[in-house]
């Protein structure tokens, strides 16, 4: 019956869940819906955002959760909180910190000296100097044995032994042998690294450095990733050709086959054949959102297309992020809407320019589920 239970209240928030924004309007805290309407009123003195349906919410003291209607999930008992994912919350409740579900009810876990968040099915587990993996099921999934496992990017994260770096996937398996000195994120089955001096790339465990490389940074969306030869940046593909000739001060990543590069002193867009297709007239530019804008800074910011073309003038400020606990590196453009100050006040804005609902705030988030 406590199964039938729980999967009638995770039924029930899977189809009540939709994305909504954390918005602050005075000293109060609700949430809109992207009609730009509220789908909870600011009616929280604090709250948190979204996260595997439900939300975390201040009352009389005591944090406890909201599903995307309002109502209490999870009475208000707890004096600290996190997010939930995987169907597991961390939560404090007199001085002592555990896992809950999304009934509320503690769920027991292997025995850990630090308890860490639930990330996309996995958590850490630590005994003594060493770290490993356990799942929701409470299932140790990796013995601990490394000393740093960093946050999962996708399938994979970097972890590190005897002070050497590899790359492990969720089931626990090095993909990366642990023998760099540094290592980037795994792309496409391949990640840049250093071994000793040389930097390069690796490839089916094998390491091939590339000519002249001094730093490599981690790949974005298209196969191209940017390096640093003689003080100059250029663009390495996934077998570690120089595709483009490093000469730039500063670059940012590939995206929709466009990069932001720095020449001179203003910011413009090459192609992948290293052609201006934007030329460097902005004071400042980002990477190209999957909505196909990017923003670009003229004191101010605005947005422009991947023709160039300025299509939302340089009249705003923008962040990455707001006071969530998502460490999203998107400036601009996320899944059709962009968060945006403008006259001391938040909003969101549309890809023709206009306001979502026409509302301001006096802070906003992105939008989450």
């Amino acid at each position: 019956m406590k199964k039938l239970t729980l999967l009638v209240v995770l039924f029930a928030q899977f189809i009540t869940a939709q994305e909504l924004a954390l918005v602050k309007q005075g000293d109060k805290y609700g949430y809109i819906s992207k009609n730009g309407e509220y789908a909870i009123l600011p009616n929280f003195k604090d709250a948190k955002n979204f996260s595997d349906g439900l939300a975390a919410a201040l009352d009389n003291g005591n944090w406890g959760f909201i599903n995307s209607k309002g109502e209490w999930v999870i009475p208000a008992t707890f004096t600290k909180v996190k997010y939930f994912n995987s169907g597991l919350c961390l939560v404090e409740k007199e001085k002592r910190w555990f896992y809950i579900d999304k009934t509320g009810k503690e769920i027991q876990m292997p025995a850990s000296e630090k308890l860490y968040d639930f990330e996309d099915g996995v958590a850490f587990i630590r005994q003594g100097e060493n770290v490993g993996l356990i799942n929701p099921k409470g299932e140790v999934i990796l013995q601990p044995k490394y000393q740093v496992i960093k946050s999962f990017e996708g399938n994979y994260a970097r972890v590190k032994n005897n002070d050497k770096w590899g790359i492990i996937d969720k089931s626990g398996k090095e993909v990366v042998n642990t023998e760099y000195d540094e290592i980037g994120n795994y792309h496409k089955n391949t990640t840049w690294a250093r071994k000793g001096e040389a930097f390069g790339l690796v490839k089916a465990n094998a390491f091939k450095q590339v000519e002249g490389a001094d730093k490599i940074w981690d790949f974005h969306s298209d196969d191209l990733t940017y390096a640093r030869k003689n003080k100059k940046m250029g663009f390495i593909d996934l077998n570690g050709n120089w595709v483009i000739e490093p000469k730039y001060d500063k670059v940012r990543a590939f995206s929709k086959s466009l990069a932001p590069v720095l020449e001179g002193k203003k910011w413009g867009y090459i192609n992948t054949k290293g052609e201006f297709v934007v030329q460097p007239m902005y004071d400042d530019a980002e990477v190209f959102s999957a909505d196909g804008l990017a923003a670009v800074k003229s004191k101010d910011w605005g947005f422009v297309d991947t023709t160039g073309k300025l299509v939302i003038p340089t009249n705003y400020q923008i962040t990455a992020v707001g006071f969530s606990m998502f460490n999203s590196e998107d400036k601009g453009f996320v899944n059709g809407l962009a968060r945006v100050k403008a006259n001391k006040k938040w909003c969101f804005l549309k890809p023709d320019g206009s306001i979502l609902g026409n509302q301001y705030f006096d802070n906003a988030e992105l939008f989450q589920k």
